[in-house]
């Protein structure tokens, strides 16, 4: 299995705080952002990773990660996105990259207070198809600005609904992806959004139907640290206490 780690975006979000570097840069703790993405997937078992960047700080990364030893990685290369087009778009330029083989897909403004090495253990064991991580959300208006997924009565995925005026459960979709090679072959026969952009809720949502989605529900702190600049010192001040990635 191969990871690539997404840190595109513009990050206006977190403006001005973004004008002059790349969100995934900023610091969290005593470290760019990016490092916990980064150590997140080498504690799991992922030696070989694919950055996904844009935009024109993104030489910057080069200049901190260099070849990706010093971070534990064997193998470390670059991706490159023109325009903001979309995580699923994002995923794409990594086809080449994973050269068949399944892939762990991050978003590196994603902090986990605990490690997701079993989710990636349970997935091989699963062997194909794809699988998210969930994380328990109890604030209804947090859940209105995410990915929530519908659940069956049984517990089975159904959909995920971007940004629900309704959360059909309490739970949100993560930025973590597990996907066999077949994901290459799903993104090309997307529809871009009214955002203009190819979406990750969509890929899933394919591999729902098809009914080979399958999740886990994370225990423990999981932050976007991107979303707001509110939860940028959020995740800060939870990390400065707790730290991050804990197995």
């Amino acid at each position: 299995m191969k990871g690539v780690l997404l840190a595109g975006g513009t990050g206006s979000r977190l403006f001005p705080l973004t004008r002059i570097t790349n969100k995934h840069l900023l610091p969290i703790g005593d470290r760019p952002m990016v490092s916990y993405g980064i150590e997140a997937l080498v504690t799991a078992g992922i030696s070989e990773l694919m950055l996904v960047t844009g935009g024109t700080h993104a030489g910057e990364f080069l200049r901190l990660l260099s070849n990706g030893r010093e971070y534990g990685l064997d193998l470390l290369v670059y991706g490159y996105q023109e325009r903001p087009g979309g995580i699923a778009e994002a995923l794409g330029l990594a086809q080449h990259f994973a050269d068949g083989e399944s892939v762990c897909v991050m978003l590196a403004d994603n902090i986990f207070e605990r490690s997701i090495g079993p989710s990636i253990e349970a997935f091989r064991q699963q062997g194909s198809g794809a699988r998210v991580l969930l994380s328990e959300i109890e604030d209804e208006e947090h859940l209105r600005h995410l990915g929530v997924p519908a659940l069956t009565p049984d517990g089975r995925l159904e959909r995920i609904v971007e940004k629900p005026t309704d959360p059909p459960s309490s739970y949100c979709v993560t930025g973590v992806y597990l996907y066999d090679a077949s994901v290459f072959e799903v993104i090309p026969t997307l529809v871009p959004s009214h955002r203009g952009e190819l979406e990750i809720s969509d890929v899933n949502n394919h591999f729902i139907e098809a009914g080979e989605m399958s999740y886990d529900v994370i225990g423990g702190f999981w932050g976007d640290a991107g979303e707001s600049i509110e939860a940028y010192y959020a995740v800060n001040d939870f990390v400065r206490r707790n730290g991050a990635n804990h197995c």
